[in-house]
């Protein structure tokens, strides 16, 4: 059964979220990195699918996102966008393939949207990258903003605790937000920031805000795909909520498969030719 609220199967697209936004719809976003579960995603209604650079450390088991290539990126964004009808697909620009030079970061977003057939990209930044921005917006490529927490730079930080809670660094990221809108994207996420200031942000903006870990008063929402299925247990952050114990059910299905083959219960009569 279908919890998803909307009979619209149109495919969604940049302005559709924007529609949403304007009639005070919230738009759902979850990350996939296979056809086979994109599929599944985007039968269950969800509106925007995001190809992670999250998939350096869910499916490559990395500490960081910053070691997975743009080769390894396009692979899932392919595989994503094969499986996907209805929602509008977005993909990861990974580490150190947009901020040395505008030139390349353009060749590089151009070779991720004809390889993968996404919808769109998504860059990391605001005011250090804004030229290689507005040079694949140029492209006509559609671009999602991503400003607090930016997974790419943790390096710097040093710790993945929640951004712009001082003054300053939150007038720079209300600042970068408006800079990223004028500069042509269609809708920008925030990680991991206080929801006052995420609200702020969305209240200022005409564009689709989305949250993860950016509390309630934005437009979406996203949040990681094996997170919220709780099939990776290693990671609960306030802001995650999971909605199933995948990881419990997996583990009894694969235990109960070896015990069978053990037992020489598997296969059966009926299940040989």
């Amino acid at each position: 059964m279908s919890v998803h609220n909307s009979k619209d199967i149109r495919k969604v697209t940049t302005h559709r979220l924007n529609e949403m936004k304007s009639r005070n719809e919230k738009i759902s976003m979850l990350t996939a990195y296979d056809y086979t579960m994109a599929s599944i995603v985007d039968k269950a209604g969800v509106d925007v699918i995001l190809v992670g650079d999250s998939a350096s450390n869910v499916m490559a088991g990395n500490v960081t996102t910053l070691p997975i290539t743009l080769d390894q990126m396009i692979y899932h964004g392919k595989s994503v966008a094969r499986a996907v009808k209805r929602a509008l697909v977005v993909v990861d620009m990974p580490f150190g393939t947009y901020q040395t030079s505008d030139v390349e970061a353009v060749q590089n977003a151009i070779k991720m949207m004809k390889i993968t057939h996404a919808d769109a990209l998504k860059l990391e930044g605001g005011v250090e990258i804004i030229d290689a921005v507005k040079k694949i917006l140029a492209a006509g490529i559609p671009i999602m903003g991503h400003l607090g927490l930016m997974p790419q730079s943790i390096n710097k930080y040093g710790t993945y605790t929640v951004r712009a809670k001082e003054e300053d660094e939150a007038e720079k990221l209300i600042s970068d937000a408006i800079l990223l809108e004028e500069a042509g994207c269609f809708t920008i996420v925030l990680e991991k920031i206080p929801a006052v200031l995420a609200k702020k942000v969305a209240e200022k903006l005409t564009i689709p805000v989305i949250g993860i870990g950016a509390g309630r008063y934005v437009d979406g929402q996203v949040l990681v795909l094996h997170d919220m299925l709780g099939m990776s247990n290693g990671f609960s952050p306030r802001f995650l909520r999971r909605y199933a114990d995948l990881n419990s059910v997996m583990t009894e299905a694969v235990k109960h498969y070896v015990s069978d083959v053990k037992h020489q219960d598997f296969p059966n009569e009926t299940e040989q030719y």
